[in-house]
């Protein structure tokens, strides 16, 4: 244990909490068990190593890495148990996606040491947890999404902005420092390279592929026990979306196109949607979420499309999976019959500057919007989209 605790109290010693993100005061660090899902490179582990060097005693806390060499001949369960009986309060366990057999380990953690608080990161795959012991009575689970546009900007011009509801935003009441800044150029350098907190790095998009393919070739198959030949095929599957997005589903067509069994193209859709490369776009339903009828598929954010797209991404396509990415943390977002969203209730349009009500004409005015890219300023329920960029 002591190899874990050298590494831990020095990645403690160089951790900066300069920014903490937004989600970190919405957790119950109180709980018993708390999982805190998310993509890689969204900041899982910047978070708790920020939470542990501010509020909590770093001497009765531990946080190890479940890929740790350590564990090539310790059982999690074992190192819980030693940390307790040592005075530990608090383990924190990163990436617990790479421990096999992890829920089994830590429901044992979470019935036998009832004194000790667990926190565990991993990908947001994880919520869809199959087999193992079932944890959805212990824990409490946040899933952490990338950087918003106002905490990108509270972080490279050093600023405080506060989030804002989406009451808010509709009336164009967002406290921004026009006179200072141009939220327009903003947003063009966020939506290209700003999403992930490692953003300031020189090698940006590099280590955004890098993290894409890790999260293709490892944690999806990881999760689904996929073999090198349905491995291939994820990967063709998300490069061809790639070049096709907003795609509208023709499952026989891409299942001729990848050679993949009927029925089984959903279930590759709903794992890269889960592991947060793509979002599916819901038609307006009542029923089952998990029957609902699929009307679109974007790239998850425009970083994506920006790294993995063969040619200059479409800007129209761009927009609006850059709303949908924002909505989606908070709200529940569905197609619309006239318009390209719904959520709750209100209808969006997405569009450029010239973008009229046209679609829009046989609605309630009231309760339809037109989201505009190339404004800065809210007038006639048309919102500039930079100002959702401050839902969170």
């Amino acid at each position: 244990m002591e190899s874990l605790i050298e590494s831990y109290k020095s990645l403690l010693y160089r951790t900066d909490t300069t920014f903490i993100r937004y989600l970190h005061d919405q957790i119950n660090w109180q709980s018993r068990l708390v999982a805190l899902l998310g993509t890689r490179g969204v900041g899982k582990t910047t978070m708790i190593l920020q939470h542990i060097k501010l509020h909590d005693n770093p001497d009765q806390s531990l946080y190890v890495l479940a890929d740790d060499f350590y564990f090539a001949s310790h059982r999690l369960f074992d190192l819980a148990q030693d940390f307790y009986r040592q005075g530990g309060k608090k383990l924190y366990i990163d990436e617990i996606h790479k421990y096999r057999n992890w829920s089994v380990e830590i429901k044992n953690i979470y019935d036998k040491l009832p004194d000790l608080q667990v926190v565990y990161t991993g990908s947001s795959i994880l919520d869809l947890e199959q087999g193992g012991a079932d944890l959805s009575r212990r824990k409490i689970e946040y899933v952490l999404p990338g950087l918003s546009l106002r905490e990108y900007i509270n972080i490279t011009h050093s600023m405080n902005l506060a989030p804002h509801s989406l009451t808010d935003i509709l009336h164009g009441d967002i406290d921004f420092p026009l006179r200072d800044l141009r939220p327009l150029q903003l947003l063009a350098d966020y939506m290209k390279t700003g999403y992930y907190p490692f953003f300031r790095d020189d090698d940006y998009m590099l280590r955004l592929n890098g993290i894409l393919k890790q999260v293709v070739e490892f944690d999806i198959p990881q999760f689904a026990d996929f073999n090198a030949v349905s491995i291939l095929k994820l990967k063709k599957l998300i490069y061809m979306l790639a070049q096709s997005v907003p795609f509208k589903p023709n499952y026989s067509k891409l299942e001729r196109d990848l050679d993949i069994r009927r029925n089984t193209l959903p279930t590759y859709m709903h794992l890269l949607e889960k592991a947060g490369l793509i979002s599916l776009l819901p038609e307006k339903s009542d029923g089952i979420k998990l029957l609902e009828k699929i009307d679109k598929v974007y790239l998850q954010n425009p970083n994506i499309a920006h790294t993995l797209s063969a040619s200059t991404p479409d800007k129209g396509s761009l927009r609006e999976s850059m709303f949908l990415a924002w909505m989606n943390v908070g709200h529940r977002v569905t197609a619309s019959p006239v318009a390209d969203f719904e959520i709750d209730g209100l209808t969006f349009e997405v569009g450029g500057k010239g973008k009229s009500r046209r679609q829009l004409a046989t609605l309630d005015p009231e309760r339809a919007y037109v989201v505009k890219d190339d404004i800065e300023h809210a007038a006639l329920h048309s919102i500039p989209l930079w100002m959702f960029g401050f839902i969170y």
